[in-house]
C-alpha cells in the first residue's frame, strides 16, 4: 500500500451505526470499503459492487486483503472481534464504548500492547472540529474551573445497551480528555425513569471529581425534550461552550469577576476545517495511522478509562 492507493477497510456490522460508516466511507476517496460482514441479506444493497459481503466476521478478518478493520456491532461483541483483529495483525477501530466490561477492556489494552497494535475507539465528538478547537483554546486559557455536560434525546430505546452505556461514553470521554488528571471519585444517580411504548426511558446524573479537585457534572438520557449535545468548560475569566445542536457549534464567553455574568459572547475563529464531519475525521485519522504504521494507543487507553468510569457509575445505579 502506498499513499496514492486507498486504504482497504473491512466493516463488521451493518446496523444503524454501521450504515453511517458505510455512507461516510462512500464519500472518502482515500479509503475503500473492501469487505462487509453482516448477517442481514439486504446488506448487499448498501455497498458498492466491488465490496465483498459475507456473513462471517471471522472470515473477513482472515481474508488477508485488508489494511484495517472497523467493529460496529453491539458492545457485547466488541472484545472478541477486536481481539481477533489484533491477533491477525490488523489495525482496528472500535465503535464506542470499547466494551461494556472493564476486565475485557483492560485485557484488550494488554493484548494491544503485547502485539504493538494500532487500536482506536470512535468517541466521535472528540473528532468534531468545534470540540478540537475548544480543546486547543483550553490549553491557552489555563486551569479549568468546572465542566458541565449534557447529552441525550427522545430515544433511542435499546434492548442491548442502556442509557449509561449508550450516551455516557460521549460525555465521559470529553471530560476525561479535557481534565488531564485521573478521576478520584464518581457518583451516579437516576434522576428520572419512565416506561414508554418503545422501551425504558431514563435520565441519569453523573459527577466526576478529579484528583486536582475539578468536578464535571453530566446529565444524559433518552427521555429528554429534544436532542441535546452540550459541553461548557469554565475558566477564570472565560467559558467555552460546545453545542453540537446549535448553529454556532462553539462559543467563547468572557466573564466578570463578581457576579460571574457574561459580558461578551462570540463564536471564535476555527483553526481547522469548520464543516468537516467528525466521523470523516475519525476515519481519515485511522487511515493516516495505518499508512504511517502508527502504534499510538492513546485513544485505546482513553477508551479503557471511559469504561472504568462507566463501570463505577453502573455499580451505583440500582436496577
Amino acid at each position: 500500500m502506498t499513499a496514492k492507493n486507498p486504504v482497504n477497510l473491512g466493516l463488521i456490522g451493518a446496523g444503524r451505526w454501521g450504515r453511517v460508516y458505510i455512507d461516510t466511507l462512500r464519500r472518502l476517496d482515500s479509503i475503500r470499503l473492501a469487505r462487509l460482514a453482516s448477517r442481514n441479506p439486504e446488506s448487499c444493497a448498501l455497498v458498492e459492487d466491488d465490496c465483498t459481503v459475507g456473513k462471517s466476521w471471522k472470515s473477513l478478518i482472515k481474508a488477508g486483503d485488508l489494511d484495517g478493520v472497523i467493529v460496529a456491532t453491539p458492545p457485547a461483541l466488541h472484545a472478541e472481534m477486536a481481539r481477533a483483529a489484533i491477533r491477525a495483525g490488523l489495525p482496528v477501530l472500535v465503535e464506542k464504548p470499547l466494551t461494556a466490561d472493564l476486565k475485557q477492556a483492560r485485557a484488550l489494552l494488554a493484548l494491544a500492547d503485547k502485539h504493538d497494535a494500532l487500536v482506536m475507539v470512535d468517541h466521535v465528538h472528540l473528532y468534531h472540529p468545534a470540540y478540537r478547537e475548544l480543546k486547543r483554546k483550553s490549553l491557552i486559557l489555563g486551569d479549568i474551573h468546572g465542566i458541565r455536560s449534557a447529552g441525550g434525546n427522545r430515544g433511542p430505546f435499546r434492548d442491548d445497551t442502556d442509557v449509561l452505556w449508550d450516551w455516557g461514553p460521549h460525555d465521559v470521554a470529553m471530560c476525561l480528555d479535557l481534565a488531564r488528571c485521573p478521576v478520584a471519585e464518581v457518583t451516579a444517580e437516576r434522576v428520572r425513569r419512565r416506561k414508554t411504548k418503545q422501551g425504558r426511558g431514563e435520565i441519569l446524573a453523573l459527577t466526576l471529581t478529579f484528583e486536582d479537585g475539578l468536578r464535571a457534572l453530566i446529565e444524559i438520557g433518552n427521555i429528554m425534550q429534544h436532542k441535546t449535545r452540550f459541553l461548557a468548560v469554565q475558566f477564570m475569566r472565560h467559558q467555552l461552550i460546545y453545542d453540537g445542536v446549535a448553529e454556532a457549534k462553539l462559543v467563547e464567553e468572557r466573564l466578570t469577576d463578581s457576579p460571574r455574568c457574561i459580558v461578551e459572547s462570540e463564536p471564535p475563529q476555527y483553526h481547522v476545517m469548520d464543516h468537516e464531519l467528525p466521523l470523516d475525521r475519525c476515519l481519515l485519522d485511522f487511515a493516516d495511522g495505518i499508512r504511517a504504521r502508527s502504534r499510538d494507543r492513546s485513544g485505546l487507553k482513553l477508551g479503557v478509562d471511559v469504561v472504568e468510569v462507566l463501570d463505577r457509575c453502573a455499580q451505583q445505579l440500582t436496577p
